[in-house]
């Protein structure tokens, strides 16, 4: 699909002003970013494919093969009996579960974008197996889910509170779109359309459709996405749809339970709270139940918000950013401190050793903030994107890109450690596709203005007026804060270029050509704005200081008391046991010892470590007494921080975000 063609299919409905993402093969990604895309399309995208495989996925979705159904079960679940983590099916022979179409749909998604950056025919041809396979498998009416065509038959639309059935097509979706435009193999996206035409006519405001809505969040953005990549309205007036009737009374989920014989206060998790289903959307003003599912819907409301130029939906969207920002939210980005849940608890709840902070809930928070950008730059959104992209998301992945955290955890005591595979496996390809696609978070495209929110060696390419413009960006991000910006145009073009001022930074300069520019009165909202005709060899410099420093959390953090944590420019830092020793919560930093940062080239693939004189609690003269009415000796050590998202990529040991002050 050309830029021309993208275009022409986004225009229905859209303000004016609105900032759309570039699409993935118009963005050239090196540096930083470059080197995770290639571990990502290098190894992640084949292992979670051989992962899927040898999960035994196929099984569920090859028509050709015999059901997973037809054995005889130790244990079938009743829908009613689905948790947040899915059904599963135990037969003699394979456990299924329920949401296996939206790890195959993410795992799509990584292979695409994989793909665009590195060809792999043999991993092209795996996927385009698994694509003839669902084609196979779809019903004459367009319905596609192999749980409820293969596991629990004649069951369709029957449980959307707990079931996952629009999450996994909403996955599919997203999918679809990323293997044509990566690949320009249209045959998943046609059948997508197909079942996305089939939702439209289940589901919607008309008498006789049914008024409900998945438990789940997802299918609302994926319809955003298709609705832009075909150019049909009717996906994004579904996504308004479920948007709009979420939370609305008579409750459908109460409804959906009669119907199937079941009691609606059985519900496992006792509250709507837990998919944001206990108040219609606009009337929501605080982040309340399971994680992954807060952000995906937020990610939707946002989407629409933009096209619709809705502002009821951006004021609700204001005060739920709000309420995580200042109550809900660990300083690495991470999100939802609890595993009973997998979400929110109460406010300023953050412990750090039992964290739950998913990596998907990460990611979710990333696809959130990138999308309220949609309605302008804003660096209070960008800033936080970047937060959660450095930090709490990217720590999922090992460096090599063949092992995963599923909890983000801010403190270890030397046991937790990236998995191979989990029986839950949404965060590999979720943390997959985002790190695949990094590209389409960098830069925000309006009329006649490009908006650059993300920093790194990387080539935009794109369209003001019709005319072909390339943006070069380059520097050593985020080690070294001095940006350049290169201009090429065949002919002079006329638009904005927006420029984020990180908010962590606390000094900066701007030069257009050699001349600085004032960035007092060019900034707005956090984002320096430049107009002229830019011609070919316009040159932009943008110098950011790598500030570095410490962190205090709010005192309502009772987890964070006396406690602080370092950062440098976008990074949140932590101490490793294999640097500093055992013991980390002997350590501490007394608050007038000096920082100072080191660049290591040949540590962790190159970053720069963070040092400074502390202090470390004595035990040796303890003694056996477990009390005492001394305190104990504590002798001068230096501390050294890496940053967070590579920790647990050397020796297995322990981990400390937040140190002791003393």
């Amino acid at each position: 699909m050309t830029a021309s063609q993208s275009a022409a299919a986004t225009e229905a409905g859209r303000p004016k002003l609105a900032f759309r993402p570039l699409p993935v093969p118009q963005v050239d990604i090196r540096g930083f970013w470059g080197d995770r895309v290639d571990a990502v399309a290098a190894r992640t995208a084949g292992i979670l494919y051989d992962r899927c495989v040898e999960a035994r996925m196929l099984e569920q979705i090859d028509p050709d093969r015999p059901s997973p159904g037809v054995v005889i079960p130790f244990h079938s679940p009743s829908p009613d009996e689905a948790d947040s983590q899915g059904a599963e099916f135990t037969g003699s022979t394979v456990t299924t579960q329920m949401f296996w179409d939206s790890d195959w749909g993410k795992t799509i998604e990584t292979a695409a974008y994989s793909l665009y950056r590195r060809r792999n025919p043999e991993l092209e041809k795996k996927i385009d197996a698994v694509i003839d396979m669902y084609g196979k498998l779809q019903q004459p009416d367009g319905y596609l889910s192999s749980w409820y065509q293969r596991i629990q038959p004649g069951l369709r639309w029957t449980n959307l509170r707990d079931c996952h059935e629009l999450y996994c097509a909403g996955h599919l979706i997203e999918g679809a779109v990323a293997y044509c435009q990566a690949t320009g193999k249209r045959k998943l996206l046609d059948i997508m359309c197909r079942y996305a035409d089939h939702i439209a006519s289940m589901f919607g405001p008309e008498p006789g459709k049914r008024k409900g809505y998945c438990g789940h969040e997802e299918i609302e953005l994926a319809l955003v996405k298709l609705a832009r990549a075909t150019g049909e309205k009717k996906y994004m007036e579904l996504a308004k749809y479920f948007i709009d009737q979420r939370g609305q009374q008579p409750h459908y989920f109460d409804e959906e339970a009669r119907a199937r014989g079941a009691d609606p206060k059985a519900y496992h998790f006792k509250t709507y709270e837990y998919n944001q289903s206990h108040k219609p959307v606009r009337e929501q003003d605080k982040v309340v139940g399971h994680a992954v599912r807060a952000m995906y819907l937020y990610s939707g409301m946002a989407d629409i918000a933009t096209e619709y130029g809705d502002d009821t939906l951006r004021a609700a969207l204001d005060r739920l950013w709000d309420d995580l920002m200042t109550k809900n939210l660990y300083v690495t980005g991470g999100i939802g401190p609890s595993a009973h849940n997998e979400g929110f608890t109460s406010d300023y709840d953050l412990p750090n050793e039992s964290a739950y902070a998913e990596t998907c809930a990460s990611v979710g928070l990333v696809f959130w903030a990138s999308r309220m950008l949609g309605m302008g730059p804003a660096a209070r959104y960008a800033d936080m994107m970047e937060r959660a992209l450095y930090n709490g998301s990217i720590s999922g992945l090992s460096l090599d890109g063949s092992l995963f955290f599923y909890e983000n955890p801010l403190e270890s005591r030397g046991g937790h450690h990236r998995w191979k595979w989990h029986r839950c496996p949404c965060c590999p390809p979720n943390i997959g596709r985002m790190v695949a696609s990094i590209g389409s978070y960098f830069y925000g495209l309006a009329d006649d203005a490009l908006a650059v929110h993300l920093y790194g060696d990387s080539t935009a390419r794109f369209e003001i007026a019709g005319k072909p413009v390339s943006l070069v960006q380059t520097g050593n991000y985020p080690w070294d804060g001095g940006v350049s910006f290169e201009i090429d145009t065949e002919t002079p073009v006329e638009f904005t270029l927006h420029l984020r001022i990180p908010g962590w930074c606390r000094n900066a300069a701007l030069r257009v050509n050699g001349k600085m520019v004032d960035l007092d009165a060019a900034t707005s909202d956090g984002y320096a704005a430049i107009r002229r005709a830019w011609r070919r060899g316009d040159r932009v410099e943008l110098d950011l200081e790598m500030s570095m420093g410490r962190i205090f959390a709010n005192p309502q953090v009772r987890q964070d008391i006396g406690r602080v944590a370092l950062s440098r420019g976008p990074l949140v830092y932590c101490v490793e046991e294999t640097d500093n020793g055992g013991g980390l919560h002997r350590l501490a930093l007394p608050r007038q010892s000096r920082l100072e940062a080191h660049a290591e080239p040949n540590l962790l693939g190159g970053i720069v470590t963070l040092s400074a004189a502390g202090r470390r609690t004595d035990t040796e003269n303890w003694g056996g007494d477990l009390y005492r009415a001394e305190p104990p000796a504590t002798a001068e050590a230096t501390l050294k921080a890496v940053p967070y998202f590579a920790w647990d990529n050397r020796d297995h040991g322990e981990m400390l975000v937040w140190l002791r002050e003393g």
